[in-house]
């Protein structure tokens, strides 16, 4: 499997499994990152985004012949929660065991890495090479990989 295939499966699954938790166990603390400014209810704000979660995860994973529109979508979408994350710095809430303002603004640059594994392992980053990728794409695409 080459490593743009395990990029796409681990940050599907990793996006399945927390939009598992926005629904169950992890309920609470995913309201406590909604921004008090945000129009929309927290709970139907954490329902909304789980189900998106599990949707595009599930779609980068058992999609490949759409990786790039789906991993598209996933750097839209984690584009679109980052006002949360800054939220939660400027508020100070605590969730997820960031309970300190330091905590909080480093958890900020991982944002910007979420959005380029999407790209990447949505095959929307680095060089094409002619040919060779177009037939590895193809390889891809028969095997399910």
């Amino acid at each position: 499997m080459k490593a743009q295939t395990l990029g796409r499966v681990v940050l599907g699954g990793f996006l399945v499994t927390a939009g598992v938790l926005h629904l169950t166990t992890q309920r609470e603390e995913f309201r406590a990152q909604v921004p008090e400014w945000f129009p929309v209810d927290e709970d139907l704000t954490v329902l909304g985004s789980g189900v998106v979660e599990i949707a595009l995860g599930s779609a980068f994973v058992a999609l490949p012949r759409r990786r790039r529109t789906v991993g598209a979508l996933l750097a839209a979408f984690f584009v679109a929660i980052f006002p949360g994350n800054v939220a939660q710095y400027l508020e100070g809430t605590d969730a997820f065991g960031l309970d300190t303002d330091r905590a909080r603004f480093v958890r900020l640059f991982f944002q910007p890495v979420l959005v380029l594994w999407a790209l990447w392992a949505g095959g929307l980053l680095g060089r094409r090479r002619r040919g060779v990728d177009e037939e590895q794409e193809r390889e891809e695409v028969e095997t399910g990989e």
